[in-house]
């Protein structure tokens, strides 16, 4: 027989044109297939001595064991290799072994062994017959295929007694089929990723590449050559040193073996917790990860070991080690940095400090949990802790100029350590100065124009100025200034309180108050 075969249908037309009297010529112009093909199925179908009739009312798969196509006669001679293949299967998942190699090791315990081609032809129709979990010949180590489940499992808020739905996440190994599950909140990309980091800490390993599905949070724009990845996913896989493979959009059997896994998820996890409460996610990810551990442990069907037995004996030694910190969450976004050296995030509601020579240049912030990064053109100009008051600066003084540093230092110590190397009466005016005003920074100003003016008339004047500006309860720096300008502290005060007020009627005596 041909390799490839004709469409049942097409065999049953060829049949029925020939039943009416159509030559092989035109049943061959008709079809669009060879004379040659015409004249194979011909003979087999008049060897067959079945009318048109009874060749229609087949069904392809009758149709197909009629004319032998994909048949295998299994004798005794054949069995013994078929007691083989659920090894050969499992020896073809490891690196590097194809099937030549088992055949030929074979060959030499059995020296009546068949030819290759027919241990590759036996052996892809006992495939056949298999689960759908165990067509997939998968590499050990290659993929880990990543889904989210349609259904949802829930969680009870103890405090308002309200029902939250929790997204389910799935996470196989191709070779093993060794299962991860997860509940998170949502399909989101920090609960995506989390979950993902999750399941590579849970196999203890990394492997060569994640399929994901074309889910918003993996890729930003679905191609069916060059998807265009989220950036937080393409920094995480980096991070692993994996690849992430997003399946095509619509093409369901791209990722089959966890679209296989969710179903039995349904069946083992699912409905074993379907009828108990959970108040917490915590609680309920505990629950899944016993379900899972006793699916894990469970063998597979006509086989005789489980998932975690295949995982340990071929999977786990063929995964990557997985790096010394675990990937923490970044998230990208573009800023500006303004005139007061300080770049904005929105999220946090807070200012970072950025050296005032990149005033007005677009930056890249890229931020953690714990550390923000801003960077211009791939180079990192600054780095500080993540600051989560609201409203508030984190700054660097060696991003300020050297003026602005010099504002940023001001202090109440400050003003009143250089008040005291002036006089007694400048270190109480600005104790008065300093108290006096609402806002620190308006105080701050008033206080380095009244000691700044020291630099101008002498520290023995200024303190004279401070003394008239106290007897006078004139506490600002206008006051001080003033005095300065006048020459009013160089006049020495008459002590003398007596009254020359002449006496006059009109003037009320002591008594008129008593």
């Amino acid at each position: 027989m041909a390799n490839t075969h004709l469409d049942m249908r097409k065999i049953k037309q060829l049949y029925r044109f020939y039943t009416q009297g159509v030559s092989k010529r035109k049943i061959s112009k008709r079809l669009g297939i060879s004379r040659n093909t015409v004249r194979k199925y011909l003979d087999l179908l008049i060897k067959s001595k079945l009318t048109s009739e009874e060749i229609d009312a087949l069904t392809f798969e009758e149709l197909r064991i009629l004319l032998d196509i994909d048949h295998t006669h299994v004798t005794t001679r054949h069995s013994y290799l078929f007691d083989l293949f659920p090894t050969v299967h499992k020896e073809l998942k490891k690196v590097g072994v194809t099937r030549y190699m088992v055949w030929e090791g074979y060959l030499q315990k059995y020296p009546d062994l068949v030819s290759y081609s027919r241990f590759c032809h036996l052996y892809k129709a006992w495939s056949r017959n298999q689960s759908p979990v165990m067509r997939f010949n998968h590499k050990a180590g290659d993929k880990m295929f990543v889904d989210f489940t349609g259904k949802k499992l829930s969680i009870i808020d103890p405090g308002t007694g309200e029902v939250k739905e929790m997204e389910v996440f799935v996470a196989v190994l191709g070779a093993s089929g060794y299962t991860y599950v997860e509940a998170c909140p949502s399909q989101k990309r920090e609960d995506f990723i989390g979950c993902m980091v999750n399941a590579l800490n849970f196999y203890g390993g990394v492997p060569k590449a994640i399929v994901t599905d074309n889910l918003k949070s993996a890729v930003t724009k679905s191609n069916k050559y060059e998807p265009i990845l989220n950036e937080s996913l393409l920094a995480m896989a980096t991070h692993y040193n994996t690849t992430v493979l997003p399946t095509r959009a619509y093409r369901p059997r791209d990722k089959a073996l966890v679209e296989n896994a969710v179903k039995i998820v349904y069946t083992r996890v699912f409905a074993l917790l379907g009828t108990i409460d959970f108040y917490t996610l915590g609680a309920l990810n505990t629950a899944i990860l016993e379900h899972t551990a006793v699916h894990n442990k469970t063998n597979f069907q006509s086989r005789n070991y489980s998932r975690l037995e295949l995982f340990e004996s071929i999977e786990k030694q063929e995964l990557t080690a997985l790096p010394v910190e675990s990937y923490r969450l970044r998230q990208y976004v573009m800023g500006t940095v303004y005139k007061t050296s300080h770049i904005y995030i929105s999220k946090d509601k807070h200012h970072y400090s950025v050296p005032y020579n990149y005033i007005g240049k677009k930056v890249r912030i890229i931020y953690t949990k714990d550390t923000v990064e801003i960077y211009l053109k791939q180079k990192r100009i600054a780095l500080h802790k993540r600051g989560l008051k609201r409203y508030e600066y984190t700054t660097d003084p060696t991003h300020m100029p050297s003026t602005h540093r010099y504002v940023a230092d001001w202090n109440p110590e400050k003003f009143l350590n250089w008040a005291d190397a002036i006089g007694d009466y400048c270190k109480t005016f600005i104790t008065l100065l300093l108290a006096k005003r609402q806002h620190p920074e308006q105080s701050y100003k008033s206080c380095a124009g009244v000691l700044g003016l020291a630099k101008k008339v002498g520290k023995d004047r200024l303190d004279n100025a401070c003394k008239r500006a106290l007897d006078y309860e004139r506490i600002n720096y206008q006051s001080v200034k003033s005095i300065l300008e006048k020459g009013l502290d160089a006049i020495q005060e008459d002590t003398n309180t007596e009254s020359n007020i002449p006496k006059h009627k009109n003037i009320r005596g002591g008594n008129y108050y008593k």
